[in-house]
């Protein structure tokens, strides 16, 4: 489902658009299950990695469908500029995670509950179904995500930062950004006082009568989180480029010929691996080799146009006292290792979506959303 290589991304964004983008907007709640995927595009993990962007797949889309016939895939494409902006105005949202999961990570490790909802032992026959898929296919449908988070932490009363932790393990298309903010929504601390409570009658409507007899907690009241995120001030500007410098790329911006900067001659490419000895959440196996894979894809891809690259673990950064160009990791594991062995020596490269962007990140998504045939028509 998920073979990691840029060719093969590009074939799946031909076939959704083709057959299936036209009924986006109608199917793209439901979850028919693992196999049955055509009613979405299934293209998150390629956009998370940059192994195709989000503007090629709006600018491919709008070849075909009118942007008001499509205007919610738009919008779902460009959620995940929405929360990576959000989170770069408040990192420290970020920070506190963390510290927070490394605490109850110490206090549940012997939790009956905890354990038994890790290993899908519950008596939530939807909710075990879905720890069994996402161990197994490292993907959850999005619908799917909110049912999970919510059964996580108001029916099995755990804590949202482990269920957190869950997903950024096993999932294909781990982000910092949306997998946090995404589980601080469901559970009513990213809009305060408005969490996102399953009920029994929309899981089994969504996934097409799949389960029955679902036994949830409907009538939650929000988690309470006192904290309150100053939005920080950065420009996020670029620096002047020259000809012999060399540049960093990370799990989160690979495919450099759809970067930016992609005409832009560098006298030598790195691309970054980031293995679980420097991760403070450890990653499944499959996912690291996912990564991995990606990485050897795009230096297979730009050493046949000639260009050096390669590939070095994150480690080796230490030893590098030359100064060095980077494609902006985002905040999240890569950018807190930098900052962690204080790596002053690298500059960091912005793409333009989201320096216009993340402007509008300030607020909700609503307001957002309200700028994003502004972007559309800035960079499609």
């Amino acid at each position: 489902m998920f073979e990691p290589s840029r060719e093969f991304a590009n074939k799946k964004i031909t076939r959704f658009i083709d057959n299936n983008l036209g009924e986006y907007s109608r199917l793209r709640n439901f979850d028919f299950g693992p196999d049955k995927r055509t009613n979405i595009s299934c293209l998150s993990p390629y956009i998370t990695h940059g192994v195709v962007t989000e503007q090629e797949v709006i600018r491919l889309s709008l070849k075909k469908f009118s942007f008001s016939k499509i205007e919610k895939f738009i919008q779902e494409v460009l959620w995940r500029v929405y929360w990576k902006g959000w989170l770069e105005l408040r990192p420290n949202v970020w920070m506190d995670y963390i510290i927070d999961l490394n605490k109850l990570k110490l206090e549940y490790k012997d939790n009956k509950d905890y354990l038994n909802a890790i290993e899908g032992k519950t008596n939530i026959e939807c909710f075990n179904t879905w720890v069994d898929e996402l161990k197994n296919h490292n993907y959850l449908h999005n619908h799917t995500r909110m049912w999970f988070a919510s059964i996580w932490i108001f029916t099995l009363n755990l804590p949202w930062q482990l269920g957190a932790e869950l997903f950024m393990k096993y999932l294909f298309d781990g982000d910092s950004a949306s997998n946090t903010l995404g589980w601080r929504w469901v559970a009513g601390i990213q809009t305060k006082g408005k969490n996102y409570v399953a009920s029994e009658w929309n899981i089994k409507k969504f996934t097409n009568n799949r389960f029955s007899n679902i036994k949830l907690n409907e009538n939650p009241f929000p988690i309470m989180d006192d904290r309150n995120y100053s939005i920080v001030n950065n420009n996020f500007l670029n620096i002047n480029l020259s000809g012999d410098q060399r540049l960093l790329i990370f799990e989160n911006n690979l495919s450099f010929d759809q970067t930016d900067f992609k005409d832009q001659s560098f006298k030598n490419i790195y691309f970054i691996y980031n293995g679980n000895e420097t991760r403070q959440i450890k990653l499944d196996e499959k996912v690291l080799t996912f990564k991995k894979s990606l990485i050897e894809d795009q230096i297979k891809n730009l050493k046949n146009k000639s260009i050096n690259c390669e590939i070095i673990n994150i480690q080796d950064l230490k030893n590098m006292k030359e100064n060095l160009l980077a494609l902006y990791p985002s905040i999240g594991e890569n950018l807190d290792f930098l900052n962690e062995n204080n790596l002053k020596n690298i500059n960091f490269l912005y793409r333009k979506i989201d320096q216009y962007s993340w402007k509008y990140c300030n607020k909700g998504f609503f307001n957002f959303k309200s700028y994003i045939p502004k972007i559309v028509q800035e960079f499609i």
